[in-house]
């Protein structure tokens, strides 16, 4: 479906797998955590019953690092009888804080895309997962100068995006969203009238995963790198 930007004067950015990697280390995480549980469960059982743990803490711990440190912890927990010793314990707080402690790698393209449209667009940024990790992530990017505005959302549904427009005087119909999921980032911001640019990035975590039906008849377009951005807003 053909969409037209002529109207755009705010472009918002999702973080995490748009401009730098994040979902990468979360595997990496899960794996380590299933080695550490292995004489408990096989690794297919320990990753099923992680995520279904993630799943029920959303509402209480939201997204984030410190909230899936304190998903393995409970996961190793139930899923050793309780008998799972400090010892692990303490290497499950020890890959978050390696994740914690992950240099920001930025994907292709990123800076030159900011720097860009920012002589033309007004820019902001807008996350979900925990406000000290992704300021810090923020900081160590150097990005932060390109934005005007930069909002951390306990979630990114259709509520969210229309009282953050509706706090930062934008119409709908004048933003553009720009990310790597199609739950977060592109399906509820169609809903609310405005513009959404999908960007997929390698991985993706499967409580971000939507059906076929979800996107049918959607208005959104996807490009496979940030730097096809700069043609369609050319």
């Amino acid at each position: 479906m053909e969409v037209n930007y002529k109207n755009i004067k705010v472009i918002g950015f999702d973080a995490d797998d748009t401009l730098w990697v994040n979902e990468t280390y979360f595997r990496e995480a899960e794996k380590e955590f299933a080695k550490l549980l292995s004489k408990y469960e096989t690794p297919n059982k320990i990753d099923q019953e992680l995520f279904k743990k993630e799943i029920d803490n959303l509402p209480l711990y939201g997204y984030g690092v410190k909230a899936f440190v304190l998903s393995m912890v409970e996961s190793a927990l139930e899923l050793s009888n309780n008998n799972i010793s400090s010892q692990t314990i303490n290497a499950i707080l020890n890959i978050g804080k390696e994740m914690l402690n992950k240099p920001v790698e930025l994907l292709d393209g990123v800076e030159n895309v900011l720097k860009t449209l920012s002589k033309k667009y007004r820019l902001i940024l807008a996350t979900k997962g925990d406000l000290l990790d992704q300021e810090r992530k923020l900081e160590k990017s150097g990005l932060t100068d390109y934005f005007h505005h930069i909002e951390v959302l306990s979630d990114k549904q259709e509520t969210n995006y229309s009282k953050l427009l509706n706090h930062l005087d934008i119409k709908s119909d004048e933003f553009l969203m720009i990310g790597n999921s199609l739950k977060s980032d592109v399906l509820p911001l169609v809903n609310i009238g405005a513009n959404a640019i999908h960007v997929p990035f390698h991985t993706t975590w499967a409580h971000e995963e939507v059906s076929e039906k979800d996107t049918n008849g959607k208005a959104y377009k996807t490009i496979n790198s940030l730097n096809e951005i700069l043609n369609l807003l050319s």
